[in-house]
């Protein structure tokens, strides 16, 4: 046992320093700084840091956080859900989200908002967050072009390669498929049929083909595992690509099997058996995360836990 030290508040103190502090607290705030710890560690050893987001945290307005974190190679492999993707390219063709509400000082809850009025003007609405249907007619014709040039290869794909070819006809530099292609991080989306890229991919093959296989990215992305010195993972919420790179540890030839380093952000708890709430020790029954691995699940919103994190992260990597 250690005795809990409560926090002090001091001047012109860095977010490292205070998430440092936060080190002699319990709860959420010891777990926040158990994470940052963590995550040094996999920085400062020869790891492969594998990266799942699930949720909508690019119209949340983490994409910024989540495009660095590609280009500077914070994370060597990335899994998501195709929604984070379909509002990456949206942000990436010039179109925006916008916040509804208007803060603490004025109505924001999200219960007085009339839906109905936003579609009849055209709007969908995530949360406290709307955008205009108009940007899903650019993304549309973008998908669209995109197809265009993939169907001309002689043999289809994996997903990887579509998120690939995506990314490389996006020129903004903050998003996450352009900073992946710049930076040779890979892309996964094993779910992508669940998203608008897939509609309008099976859309385009009523008129044409466009071939993508969703099995092939498996050996890609085991390989990646079997072949890394050691390995951990940062899971933003959980879903399906959560389990998409825990499941990579199960056929994996490894002496020490699992993951050796964990962090998962979620607000799920484990009592409803959802993934997304399962808890990293649950994870070690099946081999997925290894028994001598160091690893933290932090209850909070990715979107409060990650900002700080990666603050305190890259403050340490500077020194």
């Amino acid at each position: 046992m250690k005795e809990v030290k409560g926090v002090r508040i001091g001047n012109n103190r860095s977010v490292d320093e205070l998430v440092r502090e936060l080190r002699g607290c319990s709860f959420g705030a010891g777990r926040l700084a158990k994470a940052v710890d963590i995550y040094e560690e996999m920085l400062k050893e020869e790891t492969t840091k594998f990266m799942g987001i699930a949720g909508a945290l690019v119209p949340a307005g983490m994409r910024n956080i989540l495009a660095a974190m590609i280009r500077e190679r914070y994370v060597d492999v990335v899994v998501t859900t195709g929604a984070n993707l379909v509002h990456d390219i949206i942000e990436a063709l010039g179109e925006h989200h916008y916040k509804i509400g208007g803060g603490a000082e004025k109505n924001a809850d999200t219960a007085a908002v009339d839906d109905v009025w936003l579609r009849a003007h055209g709007m969908e609405r995530i949360y406290d967050v709307v955008l205009h249907e108009e940007a899903f007619i650019k993304l549309e014709e973008f998908l669209h072009g995109v197809f265009d040039a993939m169907k001309r290869r002689a043999k289809g794909c994996g997903i990887n390669e579509l998120t690939k070819a995506i990314g490389e006809n996006l020129s903004d530099r903050d998003s996450l498929l352009r900073s992946a292609v710049d930076s040779d991080v890979p892309i996964f989306c094993p779910a992508i049929a669940d998203s608008m890229i897939g509609l309008h991919a099976w859309i385009y093959n009523q008129t044409a083909e466009l071939r993508v296989d969703a099995f092939e990215d498996m050996k890609e992305l085991i390989d990646l595992f079997c072949e890394a010195k050691r390995t951990g993972a940062i899971i933003l919420g959980g879903g399906v690509p959560k389990n998409f790179i825990f499941q990579t540890a199960l056929i994996a030839p490894r002496e020490e099997e699992g993951f050796d380093y964990a962090i998962q952000i979620t607000t799920n708890t484990p009592e409803n058996g959802s993934l997304s709430g399962a808890t990293l020790e649950e994870a070690k029954s099946w081999g997925k995360i290894g028994v001598k691995s160091d690893a933290v699940t932090l209850y909070c919103d990715a979107t409060i836990a990650l900002p700080i994190i990666m603050d305190a992260v890259r403050a340490r990597i500077a020194r």
